[in-house]
């Protein structure tokens, strides 16, 4: 008998008949795509509820065959492009598109539900999407992705690069807005997360997205999915990227004739004699343009570009990652490789043997995520995340952009004529930012962290059809230790003045030379356990489609610091029904409790429901052409969180406690028998019958698919923050004798609109792609136990969170008869060139009572959007992304640039080119200080900016081969060539500097990629 099967499999070969292609009566061939029709490459298909083992997987072109009758349904699942159900309809050839609808939704309940049956409010953003920058993380990644995510840059002050600010539906409370960011369902730092390793990025927005994270999801949540391996598939996949940063929008400095002219231009204005002879002044125009020093007296007066002697003009970046990805049948895995290195701008790193005093990032990360199937009803999951990372910053980890927004081009020389760094007595050399970027050395940072977890989950249909069992254990660690490898340093410079004969000076010196550092040690840690149990009943019947789980989880986090122990734990029973394929509720009842909350209070009850109704399964919709998804829903909710109350920015951790503060109490014990006994004091009172910050959330949506390629998704959302912690001092006088306790009477409103569009579609060779977000955030303070205000313009309730406050401006003054004739300010004593203030108040005089609400907030933006464009014709491709901000403010307080000449700073050319002098009347800015001035620098409408922008985020041109030229290689798989741009341009309003980064601070890189991507 088996000699006989030999011969028939031997025949078919021989004959080029494919077995696979033999379509029997009960078989089904068909292929499955995403939305730009391009196939999906191991997916599992499979009969609903039918057994494991008639699985079958879609092959390279996204082909698969299936025993199936007419009439029975087909489940389809891909680990990146979702999950849907089709019914059979014909016995020919079926086309499965995963649109839409079939995207994955996860919100924390061990069941994934596609946007065809969820309730929640989630959007979700793809690799494909968000992995065009190059970036260093996944945080990096995001800026314009996410409908209702608002992403916005920062910078670093020591020249490394920082992570953004994330907002997700803008600024929600007194106490916190920050969202919970979550890695595979866990709370962990996505800085450590690289982009290519990341399948999907979910914002969760509402109270039924969020509900099962208990104290920690008021504020919405990011959820980072990583990569999973694929049922019976091998994949491999190389990327390179070599990237060239240039920062955009670099400080300029007038040189040191107009740094001199200034400052007796200053001096004049306020009576005091000129600082610079005419002479000197001369002296040091003399060496403009002599490559930093002066022709005449280059030690003397020296004109010193501070930016072009530090820093150079390019900085280089590379990323290397490899990508092992698949599975056979009971097993499956995704492994990542990534290093990334990243060298800063200093101009001469390697003038001292045997190191190097540029700054470095580098880092590398190794993923494996496992999936086995341990038997037909025991599953196992296994996460695992290593990275290593050391930076090296110049110096004692210096800020060197705050030297150079400090010391003028006229201060000292780089270097005296002896070799010594120079200094002089008003400018110390230890802000010399080219020696702390040579001559310091360096420190040095080494972070290394482990994210791991697993899951165990068991099938009970043996005891009960439907049930199941979840556990998970995870473990994080991470520690970062510090090596202070720097140096200090001796430095020279002269006193000088001008004399009838010339210049005549005084040398001068300071600081001490000694050798490099050794020390080390650890500066910052941070470790957590997170365990999970769960019992879950999942069945369909008939027309029903019915889960419910009843979980608990528990939270033990640590890290460095005091107070920073924290435990939390969550028991919630979560419950989705379904009718028809069409309408959905589902309900979620959960209690929290948290360590950092007072005794008796340390328990909450968060109830939530939410339904939707799928209008296109309805019979008198069905037919409809052009609407191939549409989706009502709704939901409400109660999230309570476990904030604790602020003064100022101390976290007050005995509130409920009283506490009393005894001074001066001892008893000596000798000859005089001397004793003191001091008073003892009351603290702020304990708060009694404290309670929980509590959100009330209501979230209506609209989910389409129109046109067959056209994504819509509509949002409308309303919440009531109550219950923030406040301090009472407002509502109580002086009489009170003690300071006044915290209360839970704050009070926020929040509400706004979302709308996102995404249209795909293929014409022939060409596919091209268009599509955008718009998010409105608006809030409104209702109540915060604020003091009573004599004039209602100093009145804050009632206005939004981050509002700007100040005066505001009517012009300057022009002249002393100008002084004369108007209302007295009486911050300083003013003189013409100063600012000329509005009487807000009416009261007669101009004072600190005339503040007011101007502008938008400085915090986040009200208005966040973004728009991408994008084509394809036979692999020649094109892609691009803008991303811009409304309703948002800028308060232009930077030194130097907008406050220049201070405390000897410096002053921007920008300043001096826009500043008032008696020729120019209808200037920018007031005239130039020298020193403190109390009229012109506070917070008013001189410098309030408009703060709204629009840059082009990235960009791409690529070239992917032809499949049949990488056939031919019998190696290669895919190949794509690529080169991108990130934050190429913006259009704003402040043009001198960057409205994400205004202040002191690193300028933002802009970058050029090439790279190339292989697949094996």
């Amino acid at each position: 008998m088996r000699k006989n099967k030999i011969l028939i499999l031997a025949l078919l070969v021989c004959l080029s008949i494919p077995v696979r292609a033999q379509n029997t009566d009960n078989n089904i061939i068909g292929i499955v795509v995403d939305k730009s029709g391009n196939p999906v490459y191991g997916a599992s298909v499979n009969v609903e509820g039918g057994a494991v083992e008639t699985r079958v997987e879609t092959d390279k072109d996204g082909k698969f065959e299936i025993a199936v009758e007419k009439g029975q349904r087909l489940s389809v699942f891909s680990v990146d492009k979702g999950s849907t159900t089709v019914v059979v309809k014909a016995d020919g050839p079926m086309t499965i598109v995963m649109g839409y609808a079939a995207q994955t939704i996860d919100v924390g309940a061990n069941r994934t539900f596609n946007r065809h049956e969820s309730t929640a409010a989630v959007s979700t953003t793809y690799n494909e999407e968000f992995n065009k920058r190059s970036s260093r993380n996944i945080s990096n990644s995001l800026y314009g992705y996410g409908l209702g995510l608002t992403t916005l840059q920062n910078a670093a002050s020591t020249g490394l690069m920082a992570d953004p600010t994330f907002y997700v539906r803008g600024l929600q409370s007194l106490s916190s807005s920050t969202p919970l960011v979550l890695v595979d369902g866990l709370e962990r730092d996505m800085s450590l997360v690289s982009p290519e390793e990341v399948e999907s990025v979910s914002i969760l927005k509402d109270a039924a997205a969020v509900a099962l994270y208990g104290y920690k999801g008021v504020n919405g949540a990011i959820l980072i999915t990583t990569k999973r391996g694929k049922y019976k598939t091998k994949e491999i996949t190389f990327t390179y990227d070599h990237i060239i940063n240039t920062q955009s929008r670099r400080p300029e400095f007038v040189d040191a004739a107009t740094y001199a002219s200034a400052v007796n231009e200053a001096r004049g204005y306020e009576g005091l004699g000129a600082r610079y002879t005419p002479e000197e002044v001369d002296a040091f125009r003399n060496g403009v343009g002599s490559g930093g020093a002066s022709r005449m007296y280059p030690y003397l007066y020296p004109n010193v570009n501070w930016i072009d002697e530090t820093f150079k003009d390019r900085g280089v970046s590379n990323k290397y990652t490899i990508e092992f990805r698949g599975g056979g049948t009971k097993f499956r895995y995704y492994t990542m490789a990534n290093l990334l290195t990243d060298k800063g701008f200093i101009k001469t790193p390697n003038a001292n043997d045997g190191y190097s005093t540029q700054n470095m990032y580098s880092r590398a990360n190794l993923r494996t995520n496992l999936d086995i199937d341990l038997t037909g009803t025991t599953k196992l999951k296994l996460n695992l995340l290593g990275t290593l990372s050391e930076s090296r910053i110049p110096g004692a980890s210096v800020n060197l952009w705050d030297m150079i927004y400090s010391i003028p081009s006229a201060a000292f020389p780089v270097r005296t004529e002896d070799g010594s760094w120079g200094g002089s007595t008003t400018w110390a050399g230890t802000s010399n930012p080219v020696a702390q970027s040579q001559g310091a050395a360096y420190s040095k940072g080494h972070s290394r962290s482990l994210f791991a977890d697993l899951t165990l989950s068991q099938d009970l249909s043996g005891l009960l059809k439907g049930l199941g069992a979840n556990f998970r254990l995870a473990y994080d660690n991470y520690s970062n230790i510090l090596e202070d490898h720097s140096k200090t340093y001796t430095y020279a410079g002269y006193a000088t003045s001008w004399t009838t004969n010339g210049p005549f000076y005084t040398a001068i010196s300071g600081g001490e030379s000694s050798e490099m550092g050794s020390g080390a040690g650890i500066d910052n840690w941070a470790r957590q356990f997170n365990f999970a149990g769960s019992v879950d009943y999942n069945r369909s019947f008939q027309k029903w489609d019915v889960y419910s789980q009843l979980k608990w989880d528990y939270e033990y986090r640590d890290s460095y610091g005091l107070n920073t122990t924290i435990y939390r734990q969550n028991v919630s029973w979560y419950n989705h029904v379904g009718f028809s394929n069409r309408y959905y509720l589902d309900l979620a009842l959960v209690g929290s409790a948290s360590s950092l909350l007072a005794p008796g209070h340390k328990w909450a009850f968060s109830p939530t429901i939410s339904a939707a109704w799928v209008l296109s399964e309805e019979k008198w919709l069905k037919d409809v052409s052009w609407v191939n998804f549409l989706k009502l829903r709704a939901s409400f909710g109660v999230i309570n969180v476990d904030y604790l109350p602020k003064d100022g920015s101390t976290t007050v951790y005995d509130y409920w406690d009283q506490i009393y503060t005894t001074t001066g109490t001892q008893y000596k014990f000798n000859s005089s028998y001397d004793s003191e006994f001091g008073s003892t004091i009351i603290g702020r009172l304990a708060t009694a019958n404290s309670t929980h910050e509590k959100a009330y959330k209501y979230n209506v949506g609209v989910d389409a698919m129109l046109f067959n390629g056209l994504n819509v998704t509509a949002e409308g959302y309303y919440q009531r923050r109550k219950n923030i912690w406040v301090s009472s001092e407002g509502k109580y006088t002086d009489v009170l004798g003690v300071d006044a306790p915290f209360e839970n009477a704050g009070i926020v409103d929040s509400y706004g609109m979302e709308l996102g569009l995404n249209y795909t579609k293929r014409l022939g060779d060409v596919v091209f792609n268009l599509g955008g977000n718009f998010a409105w955030n608006k809030n409104e303070i209702k109540e915060q136990l604020e003091e009573p205000r004599l004039y209602k313009n100093l009145v804050q309730t009632g206005n939004r969170l981050g509002q700007v406050y100040g005066m505001v401006a009517e012009g300057f003054f022009k002249d002393k008869e100008d002084i004369a004739n108007s209302l007295t300010q009486n911050f300083t004593t003013v003189v013409p060139g100063d600012i000329k203030y509005k009487d807000v108040n009416g009261d007669g005089i101009i004072d600190a009572n005339d503040k007011t609400a101007i502008g938008y907030s400085t915090t986040a933006p009200e208005i966040y959007y973004s728009f991408h464009l994008g084509a394809e014709w036979k692999g020649i491709g094109v892609d691009v992304m803008f991303q811009g901000t409304g309703n948002y403010s800028a308060l232009l307080n930077t030194k130097s640039m907008f406050w220049p000449l201070i405390n000897n700073t410096t002053l921007s050319t920008h300043y001096y080119e826009n500043r008032w002098t008696p020729e120019n009347q209808n200037a920018k800015y007031p005239r130039l200080s020298s020193q403190s001035n109390a009229n012109n620098y506070q917070a008013n409408t001189v410098w309030l900016a408009d703060r709204s922008f629009l840059k082009l985020r990235n960009a791409e041109v690529y070239y992917r081969f032809p499949k049949e030229l990488m056939k031919k290689t019998k190696i290669l798989g895919s190949a794509k060539l690529y080169v991108r741009g990130t934050d190429l341009f913006c259009s704003d309003h402040i043009d001198v500097a960057d409205p994400e980064c205004y202040g002191v601070a690193t300028p933002l890189n802009k970058s050029v990629v090439v790279g190339v991507t292989i697949g094996f």
